[in-house]
Formats: C-alpha cells, structure tokens, sequence
C-alpha cells in the first residue's frame, strides 16, 4: 500500500487566510480552514491612537496573519488527524505588494512600543495607493533617461509596488526608515516567521521590485536622479533572491510542536497569490488566461517568448513558472466594488446572489448603462491609481438592478481590454480559467466575461486554487516532486463548469464595448485631467 503524504498550503488574502491540507497521492483537498482578520483592511483610523489616515492609504495587522498560522494550521490537521506525521511540506501565499518594515531579527517594526503610533510602521497593504506621486515621479525620470527595465512593466511603475512604497516612508518618516532592518514582503515575513530564515524570493522581487536575473535593480543613478539622497536602493531589500519552488528551510521545532508537525516538514519560500494560482488551477500551456477574481482581479499568462508589451505590470523569467517568462495584468477593484454597492445603494438585507439574479433578468444592452471599472484606480493597462468609477446612460429609469448589471459587465469590459492589449501585441489566448470566490459564485460574472470576450471561460473544481498553488510548490520544496511540473500533472483538478460565449449576446456586447472602449480612451489618456481634477479637489478637502 502507497504510504500517504500531504502538503499544507496557507494563502493570505485581503480580508482573510485559509489553510488547505492537499492529498499529495490523489490530488483531492483533504481539509480547508479559514479563519477572518480581526483588523480587516485599515484604511480609516490608525488602531494604536485612532489617529485618521489619509486618502488612499491601506494598512493590515501582522497578527491576523498569526492567527491564520495559529488557527487554520491545527484546524486541518485536526480534520484529518493522520495525516500529522504525513506532512512532508508548507507553501505559503500572499498579497502583493504587501509589505513592512522589520528588525533585525524579523520582529514587525509597529508591534515595539516606540513605533506603534507611527503609522509608517505599519504594514502597508498591496491597495494603500498613497504613494502614487512618487510613482509617477520614477516613471517620469525613467522615461526621460530612456530607462531600459520600465519596457518589463508595459512601461509604467504601479503605485502598489515596492519601491513607491519605500521611498514614501523615507520620505515622509526618515526615523522609521533609519530604524528598520529591512522593508520586507509580507510572504517573506510570514517564511521567516515559519522558519527562522530570512529568504526573499525572487518572484516579488521581479514583479514588484524591479529586479531581473540578467540585469538586477534599477541602478542606483536613477534613484538618485529622482530623489536625491535615495541612492542605496537595495539597503531594505538585499540582492540575493530564491527561486520559486526551494526550500527557505524547515519548520521551526517550537513551532512544529505547537501545530503537532513533523520538524522535518519543508517550507517553500515564498509566493503570491495570484500567481501560485496557475499551477493551483493546472494550467501549464501557453494560451491561456487565467484570472484569479476576488477582491480585485489578478491576470496570468505564461509563454516561452519575451514581449515587452504596454500596459501590463511585469513580465518575468521564471515568475510563476520555470523555463517561461510569466506575464501578469489586472483590474483593481471588482469584488470591492461589488461590495460597495451593496453597502451603499442595495436596499436593507440585499445580498450578491439575490442582486445578481435580478441583473441576469436583464438582457444583453437592456440597461442602457456602461461603467468604467476604476472605482480603485485602473491597474491595467493605465496603471493609474489617480483614476475613479464612471457610470453613463442613468436616467429617471434607472434600477438598481441596472446599476449592478452594469457594474458586472464593466468588469467584462476591462477584461476584454486586457486581453486586447495581449493579442495585439502577438500574445493569442485561446480560454479563460477562471478561478477565486467571484468565478464560483456568480455565474453571471463568468458568462459575461464569455460574452464579450469571445473566449470560453472555464472554473476549475476547486475553491481554494491559490492554497493548493502553494501546496504543491510545498511539496516541490520537500523534494516529493521533482518540480512543479510533475506536481501539476499528478494533481490536476477537474472543471467544475464551464462557459461558452453566446454569438448573439456578443454581437450587442461589440457595440456597447466600443462605447466603453471610447470613454476609456478619452477618460483615461487624452482627458485623464478630468477625472484627476476630481481626485485631487476630493484630497485637498478630505486632508484639510
């Protein structure tokens, strides 16, 4: 008989984390725990003084990741008790760009009583959108000096990313910036807190720091160039970083006692996501589009070859998979914008499911409306944080029910956008797998994205794709896989459903598309000022 062998995966999203433990020999997900943050996304007041923040900022709590690690951990196990001595690896994913000032020792700078009220001290979450002048000083500067690296990022740096965030702390709180050991990704953290080894990863690194195998980081020259005195960028992010897939180490004994673990049980270094969804969902080919659709909506795509295209945020050697450069998009508010509706227009006790089934009675262009998708800014292929929503056509008429619908096929539309930009630079997609709680909930959503793409959209048989990525990368680090490859091929899930496009719905969605396409160029390049006029009005009141 096969002796049994499982992998943990732990995936930390925006609102929560969950656990996933992964039956190595058959591929089926054993258990799952999931487990809320206490603090949620804190974006109003800073929770050490009650101190109001600023527009645009988004922080997190270091110990709601904890608690996931402390709760969900022994909860799976605990679904499954033999399975404890059968644990050979633990992956880990996260929010990116999410990051922290640390110590020395890994120790979050915010939880010292000195810092704790210092609200750059905090961990910064991958949507605190707060350092967008900055980002549009680098690429300003890099643009002028004909900076070779900002063609790997469709030719704009993000808001989001690490180095934005970096230099608005050494801007604006010098004191943190002296006093921190390093500025680190919060699924490097979560590793050294795991194993006791500081082992930064060269996945967020690419993506997000700007750094490549051939050529490393931007050179010192251009920091400098942007903002004086910022001339050691490598001081708070170093310049060794791990391929995904390695072992950052094993689990630390007292920490292996406490979950009831093996000490031999491997740890993968880190990763993110949106990209440990692509193994996750068993996608290995060129070809196809993945999306990973919650909170905000991440896109990959991997291919043997280098297009350096506009509009995308990285591509990467290696990024999500080894020997294909990894390319990666998105749209960065859908499930936030869904929830803002419900809490600001919904009628009292309305949930998604019952607004969805009143917007699906709604036919193709029978709204009237069309919605531009930037109630958080537009990521791709704008990257522009400074951008806001739009809707146009309400009337007297308008519904509710209308507005939803619109706000669903707004996503559609950005995502049809996105996956333009990709074939018109030479990049064919042939499916959509879409994965993540929006592409298991609402059908709606699925069958729109169908619709006006033209693509079959296809959800894997799965709820947690992003923890069992990393559970296989786990079990990669372990050694029970020879790469991740083989982990994908003998763990592949099936297709919970699937979704063809309907000919004549796209026929309507073409002529309402080129609409959305219209005021998507005009709002968002040749008239941008418009809707940054507005921004910047509504941050002058909101700080005075």
């Amino acid at each position: 008989m096969t002796e049994p062998a499982y992998a943990l995966g732990v995936d930390f999203g925006t609102e929560s984390g969950r656990a996933l433990l992964l039956d190595l020999r058959t591929g089926q997900e054993a258990a799952v725990s999931e487990v809320a943050y206490a603090h949620g996304v804190i974006d109003r007041e800073l929770p050490s003084t009650g101190e109001q923040l600023p527009p645009d900022w988004a922080l997190q709590h270091s110990d709601d990741w904890i608690a996931v690690l402390d709760t969900a951990i022994p909860a799976v196990l605990e679904q499954v008790p033999r399975a404890r001595d059968a644990v050979v690896g633990l992956g880990v994913d996260f929010t990116s760009c999410t990051v922290l000032p640390v110590t020395a020792d890994g120790v979050a700078l915010f939880t010292q009583e000195r810092w704790r009220s210092r609200r750059h001290a905090w961990p910064k979450l991958w949507k605190h959108h707060a350092a967008q002048p900055i980002a549009d000083r680098l690429n300003e500067v890099a643009a002028a000096r004909g900076e070779a690296f900002l063609e790997r990022y469709g030719g704009r740096i993000s808001s989001e990313w690490y180095f934005p965030k970096l230099i608005e702390l050494w801007l604006e709180d010098r004191e943190v910036y002296d006093a921190c050991h390093g500025f680190i990704e919060a699924t490097d953290w979560i590793v050294w807190q795991l194993t006791g080894n500081e082992c930064r990863q060269s996945c967020t690194a690419g993506y997000k720091a700007m750094w490549s195998q051939e050529e490393g980081l931007p050179s010192a020259e251009f920091f400098e160039a942007a903002y004086p005195g910022f001339d050691l960028p490598a001081a708070k992010l170093g310049t060794e970083f791990a391929p995904l897939g390695t072992s950052a180490g094993t689990l630390r004994p007292a920490l292996a006692a406490s979950f009831g673990l093996p000490e031999s049980v491997a740890v993968a270094v880190g990763n993110v996501d949106s990209f440990v969804s692509v193994p996750g969902a068993g996608v290995e080919h060129p070809g196809t589009f993945v999306m990973v659709v919650g909170t905000s909506i991440c896109d990959l795509v991997i291919d043997p070859a280098e297009v350096r295209l506009p509009g995308i945020t990285g591509v990467v050697r290696d990024g999500i998979l080894p020997g294909l450069y990894g390319y990666e998009a998105g749209q960065a508010a859908v499930g936030d914008m869904l929830a803002w509706f419900v809490q600001t227009l919904a009628p009292p006790g309305a949930d998604h499911a019952q607004l969805e089934h009143g917007a699906a009675a709604i036919g193709p262009g029978a709204s009237g409306l069309v919605a531009l998708d930037w109630w958080n800014g537009n990521r791709t292929i704008l990257a522009d944080a400074d951008l806001s929503g739009a809707l146009f056509g309400l009337t007297l008429q308008t519904t509710r029910e209308q507005i939803y619908r619109a706000l669903l096929e707004s996503i559609a539309f950005g995502n049809r956008r996105i996956i333009e930009n990709f074939e018109e630079h030479g990049l064919k997609l042939n499916e959509i797998v879409a994965c993540g709680g929006i592409a298991e909930k609402s059908p709606l959503t699925m069958q729109l994205l169908a619709d006006t793409s033209g693509l079959r959209v296809s959800v894997p048989d799965s709820t947690q794709i992003p923890a069992r990525g990393s559970a296989l990368f786990g079990a990669v680090a372990a050694g029970f896989f020879a790469d991740i490859a083989s982990a994908i091929a003998a763990t592949r899930p099936g297709i919970a459903r699937s979704y063809a496009p309907d000919a004549d719905a796209k026929a309507v969605y073409d002529r309402v598309y080129a609409i959305y396409r219209s005021l998507y160029e005009r709002l968002g390049r040749t008239e941008v000022e418009l809707l940054h006029g507005l921004k910047r009005i509504y941050t002058e009141r909101s700080v005075s």
